[in-house]
């Protein structure tokens, strides 16, 4: 998954010399990330990267990610709540996930504001929506890891940076 700050405001950090350097915001959204698995214990997290107007990060879940109940598991254990806080059946969605961790990230950014004197964003944090990928086989996850591991090197010529002039 990828998710872009609003308006690509260079927010969570700085590239130098090809190391992505986070800066506190930053390191909030690394702990938000750790925090994934807590909060949804049918998923795990795996290679991510703060960049400093995007995140990108693999998450590995199972059948389950369609709602269905994971084989072998009653039913009222796969019992989770959406992000509106009601009951629903199965396993979350990506999009409950990249919803919750959006939200999560936003209110701690908003009271960092106020608290800390965090730059202020533009009327969201996050952009709206959120870029997905299915991972289909060992191959492409290895090419995935590798284009996260090398995300902050390719910043120069990364459409997302403010200064490309492509």
């Amino acid at each position: 998954m990828t998710i872009c700050t609003q308006d690509r405001e260079c927010l969570l950090g700085e590239i130098v010399n090809g190391q992505m350097i986070v800066n506190v915001a930053g390191r909030m959204i690394e702990g938000w990330w750790d925090e994934l698995t807590r909060k949804f214990p049918s998923i795990e997290t795996d290679t991510y990267v703060v960049m400093p107007n995007h995140f990108h990060g693999v998450v590995l879940v199972g059948a389950a990610l369609c709602g269905r109940p994971e084989p072998g598991r009653p039913e009222s254990e796969s019992d989770v709540q959406a992000p509106s806080g009601h009951p629903r059946r199965g396993a979350p969605t990506l999009g409950d996930i990249v919803d919750w961790f959006k939200t999560m990230t936003t209110n701690e950014y908003i009271r960092e504001v106020k608290r800390q004197g965090w730059p202020p964003f533009p009327g969201r944090l996050w952009q709206r929506n959120y870029y997905e990928h299915i991972i289909r086989g060992d191959d492409e996850l290895r090419s995935i890891r590798e284009y996260i591991a090398n995300n902050p090197l390719r910043w120069p010529i990364d459409i997302e940076n403010p200064d490309y002039k492509g």
